[in-house]
């Protein structure tokens, strides 16, 4: 359940990323209030994981939906480049969350 909760709260921070920047430094009222109660969901689901997960593996994980799914969103949504080194920065960004996903959490 804890990677599940990980999970949506990665995909609120997606959602966050992309209303704060659709509020224009936050003169939008709608997308700066979307911001906002993204992620206050987000940090709140996060630390819901945290009771279960590590906080390196919680964090990593987090982060990596996030600037994951932000940058692809910025592909698709707000025509950003597709630039061949974005493209391995992001495949290294997936190869560094299924390893920190993988790896065991405690050494005992």
């Amino acid at each position: 359940m804890a990677w599940l909760i990980l999970f949506l709260a990665g995909i609120l921070e997606v959602i966050w990323a992309f209303a704060m920047k659709l509020s224009q430094g936050f003169t939008r009222p709608v997308p700066a209030f979307i911001t906002i109660t993204a992620m206050v969901a987000s940090f709140w689901l996060l630390a819901l994981a945290m009771r279960s997960l590590p906080l390196g593996t919680a964090y990593s994980v987090w982060t990596g939906i996030g600037a994951l799914g932000a940058f692809i969103i910025g592909i698709v949504a707000l025509d950003e480049s597709v630039h061949p080194l974005r493209l391995i920065a992001a495949l290294l960004i997936i190869v560094g969350v299924v390893l920190m996903s993988l790896a065991p959490s405690s050494t005992h």
